[in-house]
């Protein structure tokens, strides 16, 4: 059996003090549980609901943030990209570049991304079924990816709502070796919290432990020490103090 990727970490690197002590805690659970947790941060939130939205510190300064993380915490590291121009300088610090679920069909974006020989964890839009990722997977893997994942994330259902169809994660297994469960972003309300995404983080367990249950082999967690006071995705991460439980409940 494939052993689980773990992915987590906060939305979007709001200060070095959050993110040390997310990394702290992820290097802990990764030392007493014997598990290879993944650390996510993004530099960047270029698809934020409104123009005033918290964004994030910018490249340069973010991708020396991660580097700090990686010498000071011994974790692997994954961030995303928007623009193709942000593929190589990324390649050079993160261990796997994600493609935004809207930005899944910009070949030009999954071609950079490959071409830095990194692995590549493509996010599956909101419109389009398990089947239909096939096509960015090959841009993907045709373009040299050392290793391209796919992860799902539900579908749009009308208005301000996602819902997950969890057929599409054995559908996707019949693409690519490893896929993902978005277990945060799954449970969003996008754009239902006046200008902010809204979301039910109270459901993020079940989520795993439902994908798990269709063959997912890997799952993706945004989580925060304090999620009510984080500055991007707060309603649907999860809580620091509840990630350990929740893995333990995936690797029993």
């Amino acid at each position: 059996m494939t052993k689980p990727v773990f992915i987590a970490g906060p939305c979007v690197i709001e200060s070095a003090e959050v993110l040390d002590c997310v990394a702290e805690r992820i290097a802990d659970i990764n030392r007493r549980l014997g598990t290879e947790i993944i650390f996510k941060a993004s530099f960047d939130k270029a698809n934020r609901t409104s123009l005033s939205s918290y964004r994030g510190v910018g490249m340069e300064k973010g991708l020396q943030m991660l580097a700090d993380i990686r010498s000071k915490w011994g974790l692997r590291l994954l961030t995303d990209i928007h623009e193709s121009y942000q593929a190589a300088p990324v390649g050079e610090v993160v261990d796997v570049i994600q493609i935004p679920a809207f930005l899944c069909r910009q070949t030009d974006l999954l071609v950079a991304a490959a071409k830095t020989g990194k692995t590549v964890n493509i996010k599956k839009a909101q419109f389009l079924s398990g089947e239909d990722m096939i096509y960015p997977y090959q841009k993907a893997a045709e373009s040299g990816a050392k290793e391209v994942w796919l992860t799902e994330r539900g579908n749009s259902f009308g208005y301000n709502n996602l819902v997950v169809d969890f057929r599409n994660i054995p559908a996707m297994r019949a693409i690519a070796p490893r896929v993902i469960m978005d277990c945060t972003h799954s449970v969003q309300r996008p754009g239902a919290a006046g200008g902010k995404t809204g979301g039910n983080r109270e459901f993020v367990p079940a989520m795993a432990l439902a994908a798990k249950a269709f063959g997912a082999n890997g799952y993706f967690f945004e989580t925060h020490p304090a999620p009510e006071k984080a500055l991007s995705d707060g309603p649907n991460m999860l809580r620091l103090d509840d990630l350990e439980n929740v893995i333990k409940s995936l690797i029993q």
